[in-house]
């Protein structure tokens, strides 16, 4: 299984403030959810509750907690990442989309990492983790600037982990 984290991240890696995203890119979006589509998706659970629609449509919405018995309508819940992993067990990749303390959780057993850069800094109370370029290498990346579809310049980037984890599943 490949274990993928997609995020969207300002200049000063600021992915949300008061339980929103700090930015609506439509094309980003788009690519998010053809990404997405078809596929596991595990969050935390204040990210789904910043969700304008519940479940995302179309995928098997994973919503990790650490309350026990914690009832989230519409989705599973799991308490740690092996049990969320758990419950994606015959998918062939799986995405995390946040939020902070889940990327946070996966970053040391991500295999590849999908981020939208923005080339903009934004008030945040929520970070994305700090990448150890030494760990990853780029192999896709795109620029994109600000046009009718693009509301801020961005700069799409796919990278992988250069070496396989330690882990067995």
């Amino acid at each position: 299984m490949i274990i993928s984290i997609i995020v969207a991240v300002s200049d000063d890696r600021g992915i949300g403030k008061d339980n929103e995203l700090l930015w609506h890119i439509p094309e980003d979006l788009k690519r998010f959810k053809r990404l997405t589509l078809g596929k596991c998706i595990i969050m935390g659970k204040r990210t789904w509750e910043s969700l304008p629609k519940r479940p995302l449509p179309g995928r098997n919405n994973i919503v990790m907690t650490d309350v026990p018995n914690d009832c989230i309508d519409c989705a599973v819940t799991a308490y740690s990442i092996e049990d969320a992993l758990r419950k994606c067990a015959n998918e062939k990749e799986v995405f995390v989309i946040g939020g902070g303390s889940v990327y946070r959780q996966f970053m040391g057993i991500a295999d590849r990492l999908y981020i939208t850069h923005v080339h903009r800094r934004a008030p945040a109370d929520v970070f994305f983790p700090k990448i150890d370029m030494r760990s990853w290498r780029i192999v896709e990346k795109e620029e994109f600037v600000q046009d009718e579809g693009n509301p801020l310049p961005y700069t799409y980037v796919v990278y992988e982990r250069k070496r396989k984890r330690n882990v067995t599943r």
